[in-house]
């Protein structure tokens, strides 16, 4: 629930009114206060009744109970309204509360709003909400900000939002800067429970009244206009609402400010913010502070700020201090750090604690918290418990966990679930799927994807005079994609597209960027190339990498190789190793050449 403000002091509240002709009309301050006390003392001592309301009114406003209340009586005695308003407010601070609101009643009967509104307060304060609301609307009604505003109150009291939006905006529109900011509220709140064309507008005029209301000094709204602002992208004029809110002593806006400025790389003055806000109570700034001092390695300090976060009703510095134990290899405090959170209700931390229980080998203790941080919206912990259940050869459940993750985002979950529909033959849902986890920055996502569009492709056209179309298609564009992430096999693949165009120089980088990384199909390919162009002794090794990663037509290449250099018992060992490796075609070639060569030897 949104705290609503300020306390508004006694003159705010519109129970006090000074004259009976500046009660509607304002009026200005006179410059000479004495001078008017005296002008008017000597008027009331005359008789004059109007000049008796303005004096009693003058000392009630000093603080001169005694001094104002005769004349306060006098000029109601003679029929003053605002006097009568006035003296109920001096009987009210004096603890006569059903004396002040006999009079209250008198001035409200005569037409005074202020009066009708403080006798709606009073019929509030003892519980007679009927009354109350009768009294509101009487001010309400008069034109009477503060009594817009009350009546607004109470009908949000008694769910009557079209009555509350009503008033709220009245009073707002009168200036009220606390009903700016409750109206601006309720129309975010709106918002965001709106679609986006409708809420739109809603957030639009819900700034408007944000800057009303801040640009009266509340400090709320500076903060809820800053956060607008900062979602825009406005980031310069959202620090300068944050710094007015911050500097009024509000904690949300100082914490703000902080990460604002750390994202500005200004993490001096974060920090600065941080801890102002910190030692106001804000865990979130607490817990900023933590991970400050945890970067830095100072994590005596990083410790103690999470543990302030946490005194402060923050379950983040639970967790938080979870992690800083597990980075340290403080199992058994991690442990009980994550629990504490996890029964706090922190999805991440019932994650995290899963993932403990599972590398201590509990898998029974693990699940139950997955699923409670995957029903509490967790994505990882959905993803996870995929994981668990596909590790039982559950696949089904492993794929409405995939399923469930995949929806909210998540690339790997999305991978999983399009392999899945792969598997089951269903191409067009899981490319819809791939497409997802290759967006999300998935390789081997872009890389599936590729495939899949790469088998449906057409041949290439011919061009008018023979020569091919080099044309770049979207399935090389998602094997580029994967081969600049570092994927292997997407590497070989570009490769292999670069040599079909001709392009050598392009193509030798990506199988070495492929072979370097362990690929042995980048390694035998390299050879090739480097052969075709002359290069034998430096094919030789990378062929020699690719058959000692298994690599069965490397392993023949090298039993040729040598046995073209006269190495017969070198060329007889490779072709051995190619017989063994396989596949069937390379078997029964190498097996030839073998037994040409054991031939040879033993000739």
């Amino acid at each position: 629930m949104d705290v609503m403000g300020d306390k508004a002091t006694l003159y705010e509240t519109g129970r006090f009114v000074q004259a009976s002709y500046r009660e509607e009309a304002g009026g200005e301050e006179v410059a000479d206060e004495a001078a008017e006390e005296l002008r008017q003392r000597l008027a009331a001592e005359a008789g004059d009744a109007e000049a008796m309301s303005v004096l009693g009114a003058m000392l009630l406003r000093r603080g001169d109970l005694d001094g104002a209340e005769p004349h306060l009586r006098a000029a109601t005695a003679a029929g003053d309204r605002a006097a009568a308003n006035n003296l109920g407010v001096l009987l009210h601070q004096r603890g006569y509360a059903d004396e002040a609101a006999g009079w209250w009643r008198i001035a409200a009967v005569a037409g005074s709003a202020a009066a009708a509104h403080a006798l709606g307060r009073h019929h509030r304060e003892r519980g007679d909400e009927p009354a109350a609301e009768y009294w509101l609307r009487q001010s309400a009604e008069q034109g009477h900000t503060l009594g817009a505003y009350a009546l607004a109150d109470l009908l949000e009291h008694r769910g009557d939002a079209a009555g509350t939006e009503r008033w709220m905006r009245a009073a707002a529109e009168r200036g009220h800067r606390e009903a700016a900011y409750r109206l601006a509220r309720a129309l975010d709140r709106r918002a965001a429970q709106a679609t986006d064309d409708e809420g739109a507008p809603l957030v639009d005029e819900a700034e408007q009244w944000y800057r009303q209301a801040a640009a009266r000094g509340h400090r709320r709204a500076a903060l809820h206009l800053g956060a607008i602002l900062e979602r825009r992208g406005d980031l310069k004029e959202a620090g300068r609402w944050y710094l007015t809110s911050a500097k009024d002593g509000e904690a949300r806006a100082a914490c703000a400010l902080g990460f604002l400025l750390r994202d500005a790389g200004d993490t001096e003055n974060a920090a600065v913010w941080w801890l102002r806000a910190a030692q106001d109570g804000d865990g979130n700034a607490a817990n900023a502070l933590g991970a400050l001092h945890a970067g830095r390695g100072e994590t005596q300090t990083a410790e103690r700020w999470y543990r302030a976060a946490m005194d402060a009703g923050d379950d983040n510095g639970a967790y938080n201090l979870g992690l800083l134990c597990a980075e340290q290899g403080r199992t058994q405090q991690a442990e009980q750090w994550y629990r504490r959170a996890a029964y706090a209700g922190h999805r991440e931390a019932a994650n995290a604690l899963a993932i403990l229980l599972l590398r201590a080998g509990d898998r029974a203790g693990a699940e139950p918290w997955f699923s409670k941080a995957a029903e509490a919206g967790s994505v990882d912990a959905a993803f996870n418990l995929g994981i668990l259940h596909a590790g039982r050869g559950e696949e089904q459940a492993a794929l409405r966990w995939y399923e469930r993750a995949a929806a909210a985002g998540h690339c790997e979950a999305a991978l999983q679930v399009g392999m899945a529909r792969l598997r089951d033959g269903d191409e067009g849902e899981a490319e819809r799927f791939l497409r997802c986890a290759a967006g999300g920055g998935s390789a081997e996502a872009a890389y599936r994807l590729a495939t899949v569009l790469d088998a449906r492709r057409p041949p290439e056209p011919a061009h008018e005079l023979g020569e091919p179309v080099n044309r770049r298609s979207e399935c090389e564009e998602w094997y580029e994609r994967a081969a600049s992430q570092g994927h292997r096999r997407a590497q070989v693949r570009v490769g292999m597209l670069a040599a079909a165009r001709g392009d050598v120089v392009e193509a030798a980088r990506w199988y070495r960027e492929a072979a370097e990384a362990g690929s042995r199909n980048g390694a035998f390919n390299l050879g090739l190339l480097l052969a075709r162009e002359g290069s034998e002794p430096e094919a030789a090794v990378w062929w020699t990498r690719a058959a000692d990663a298994g690599h069965g037509r490397a392993a023949l290449r090298l039993a040729l190789v040598y046995a073209r250099r006269g190495e017969l018992a070198e060329g007889q060992r490779w072709a051995d190793r190619a017989a063994a490796l396989g596949p069937e075609a390379v078997t029964e070639r190498a097996t030839r050449l073998r037994d040409a060569l054991r031939q040879e030897l033993s000739a």
